[in-house]
Order: C-alpha cells, then structure tokens, then sequence
C-alpha cells in the first residue's frame, strides 16, 4: 500500500485508516464485516473496498477463520474499471 500512495499520495490517510481499522476488527463472516464497511462488496473470494471517498480500490481476500487479510491490489478507479483484476487467481 506504500507504493501506491507514493504514487497516489491522496489515498494515504484513507488507507492507513483502513488498515486501523482492519486490524482492531474480528470478523466472524462477511455480515459483521458488512456492518463495518457497507459498501464492501464480495467478488467471488474477493472483496472490493471504497478507498478515500470511492476514488480508489482496495482488493483483498480476507480469512475470518484465522484473522488474516491479504491484500491483494489497490487500484484507482479507471483501473479497477477495466477489470484486469477479476483474472486474479485468488478469486
């Protein structure tokens, strides 16, 4: 995610909110995840996240089994649109 708001320096402070946020949460299923991130939305094993007022895109699978989050990309919207990201292996 560093790399990214190197390049994109307006999504730092929302990404690094997220990620707090992330990491104080213990999500049991994507409902209780739902109810911290409404606008979350599951892609097959994947979830798509609004970042910094939806300008960005969050991608990441996450495993409330065992509390873990993998990030998988983050993307600006003109990229995300062009779906590239749907051929990740992960979904």
């Amino acid at each position: 995610m560093r790399e990214f708001w190197q390049v994109h320096p307006g999504a730092e402070v929302s990404l690094q909110a997220w990620c707090k946020v992330v990491g104080a949460s213990a999500w049991n299923d994507f409902a209780q995840l739902r109810a911290t991130f409404p606008n979350a939305d599951q892609v097959g094993r994947l979830l798509v996240f609004n970042v910094a007022g939806n300008r960005f895109r969050l991608i990441a699978r996450i495993e409330c089994q065992w509390q873990k989050v993998f990030v998988r990309q983050v993307l600006t919207h003109d990229d995300y649109d062009r779906e590239s990201w749907t051929r990740d292996p992960w979904i």
